[in-house]
């Protein structure tokens, strides 16, 4: 089987374990949400769900959901993986430049959150983007490190499968740089339809940002450190936000 092809079955394989599944199922979402008798904007989605009333069950369910919901980040580092080459070394997910990272990755975090708050306030306001509730888990003495783990889990998936693998992997099957950059961030807005239509647009735009950031610095390091803070802030900081912004963040009463 010549390269190439073995390469299309490989990238198809991948996505259809991971975000490519994801996108299936936001766009059977989204026509569901649709459909339905409420506005869109009248909706919500909740994230990081409780998966048991019984607490020492639901962190254990909770664990076993980062440490499975990783497999597939493995599966493509050792897809990537070369004698003589490490896969980190090839995406740029390693520890040679930590402080450059850190910083470059604080930017990243600035420039695509104040922008994203400012765009899902509008989709709120406009009906085109539904409730999003990142907390929903009972509060135990477990639950802001869960959070955290969540967050690395969507930074770890999202950054090193929709960029640092799909992006060598396009770059070998002779995939040019922004055909590249727009497919990716095609698939990331696809994949968070589920949000509505301003989740679609604001994480197509991180999708470009991010892409052209690591086409240009080559190094998937920053991406993680940004959508962790993001992804953090967002988990973590919920219930302030409702305390402070009700009537934006507060999901629809049934």
């Amino acid at each position: 089987m010549p390269a190439a092809r073995r390469l299309r079955i490989e990238v198809a394989i991948v996505l259809a374990l991971s975000l490519g599944a994801s996108a299936v199922y936001s766009i059977v979402a989204i026509v569901a949400r649709l459909t339905a008798e409420r506005p869109l904007g009248e909706q919500s989605a909740a994230l990081n769900q409780s998966r048991s009333t019984r607490e020492w069950l639901d962190l254990t369910y909770q664990l076993l959901d980062f440490v499975f919901g990783l497999a597939v980040v493995a599966l493509v580092l050792y897809l990537l993986w070369q004698p003589g080459r490490s896969p980190f070394r090839r995406i740029g997910f390693d520890l040679t430049r930590p402080g450059r990272d850190a910083a470059s990755g604080l930017l990243l975090a600035a420039v695509i959150g104040v922008p994203g708050l400012a765009l899902y306030a509008a989709g709120r306001a406009f009906g085109f983007t539904v409730a999003i509730v990142p907390q929903p888990l009972d509060t135990y003495w477990w639950t802001i490190p869960v959070l955290v783990l969540a967050a690395l889990k969507a930074a770890l998936t999202e950054e090193l499968i929709a960029v640092g693998y799909l992006f060598t992997r396009l770059r070998e099957l002779g995939v040019g740089p922004w055909a590249t950059i727009l497919s990716s961030a095609l698939l990331r807005g696809s994949y968070h339809l589920y949000q509505g239509f301003g989740g679609f647009i604001g994480n197509a735009i991180m999708g470009v940002v991010f892409g052209w950031a690591y086409t240009r610095w080559g190094r998937t390091m920053p991406l993680v450190i940004a959508h962790w803070l993001l992804d953090i802030v967002s988990f973590v900081g919920y219930p302030l936000a409702v305390g402070w912004w009700p009537g934006l963040f507060a999901p629809p009463a049934d």
